[in-house]
């Protein structure tokens, strides 16, 4: 197959964007001259700013979703490129896709427009495979010994701004969630805070602007001055980059999970009423996952919800986590 110009969609959270990862990194490697593109949500385009081989990153503005469909889908023919590769399995990814009129088109048979692809593939959970592993299957005819872990590229500029946070031993906290259910309940939190600053070692709260106030309260209820909120005063780059220099990491199954697989960067991470057998689980060398076993009602679905459908949350609520000298 000659390839010159390849576009990747994945238009879903950021934490898909950096699973999506593995795919250009691959391409790249054996096809180190094609140009790559990539669609994405807008929002997360700064996953991969001043990217070293991504030449364009495409941002798909959800809000007046028709108009803005029909506006990069003529951006995207005008590429004319020789294979798109669509993560997504949204109908709006799969109309982008065929805008697109690429020679070739991959994606999974789960989007709605996947039929009108020139080659689909199953998203399935199967046992031991990670979302990168489902991923990875749409270049398998194109890529050997495919390197999985996740891969960003904070610049110079990202690792000077988390300088001052770095002059003593830190950890770094993501207590938040868009779901309630895969969020570990404020105990869990307040527990760490308390057992990972006794020897000193400060505490970095990360998360959206969003989070702040949530945050803030953690600290009020904690009482400790050796934490600090950065929910919304780091860039997601520059949060993956103090990541990596952390002694460790404390995450829920949500974004900061796969900013932790990125940055190769210790972690544990709290799954709550999802499971790991969803795929989704972390990738870096030193991880660890914490989950309450054996509870029937676990998982209650794909996503996480609201609010716990049984009403007692134990799949939070029962967590536990013994400390070692991380």
């Amino acid at each position: 197959m000659n390839l010159q110009r390849i576009l990747i969609i994945q238009t879903a959270f950021l934490g898909d964007v950096v699973l999506a990862s593995p795919i250009w990194e691959n391409l790249h490697r054996i096809y180190p001259d094609v140009q790559l593109d990539v669609v994405v949500k807008k929002g997360n385009e700064s996953l991969l700013a001043d990217h070293p081989f991504i030449r364009k990153v495409y941002v798909f503005d959800k809000q007046h979703k028709f108009k803005n469909l029909l506006v990069l889908g003529n951006k995207l023919r005008q590429q004319k490129y020789d294979l798109v590769i669509n993560l997504q399995r949204f109908a709006s990814s799969g109309i982008l896709t065929l805008l697109a009129n690429a020679k070739e088109s991959r994606g999974f048979e789960k989007n709605p427009l996947s039929i009108f692809f020139s080659k689909r593939y199953q998203h399935e959970m199967r046992a031991g495979w990670h979302e990168v592993d489902r991923n990875l299957q749409l270049i398998a005819d194109l890529v050997t010994d495919s390197q999985r872990r996740p891969q960003l590229y904070p610049s110079k500029k990202d690792f000077l701004r988390i300088e001052q946070y770095q002059n003593q031993t830190y950890y770094c906290l993501a207590p938040t969630s868009v779901w309630f259910t895969k969020q570990a309940p404020k105990a869990i939190w307040l527990h760490l805070i308390e057992s990972l600053t006794h020897n000193g070692a400060s505490i970095y709260l990360l998360g959206a602007p969003s989070d702040q106030s949530y945050l803030n309260e953690l600290i009020e209820l904690s009482q400790n001055k050796q934490v600090v909120n950065l929910a919304g005063q780091l860039s997601l780059l520059q949060s993956a980059a103090l990541m990596a220099g952390a002694k460790h990491n404390y995450v829920n199954d949500s974004g900061p999970l796969h900013l932790a697989s990125a940055a190769n960067a210790p972690v544990s991470a709290f799954f709550c009423s999802t499971v790991p057998e969803f795929g989704f689980g972390p990738l870096s060398d030193q991880s660890e996952i914490v989950e309450v076993s054996n509870l029937d009602c676990r998982p209650c679905g794909i996503h996480g919800h609201k609010s716990c459908p049984k009403g007692h949350f134990k799949c939070g609520n029962e967590l536990q986590i013994k400390l070692t000298d991380k």
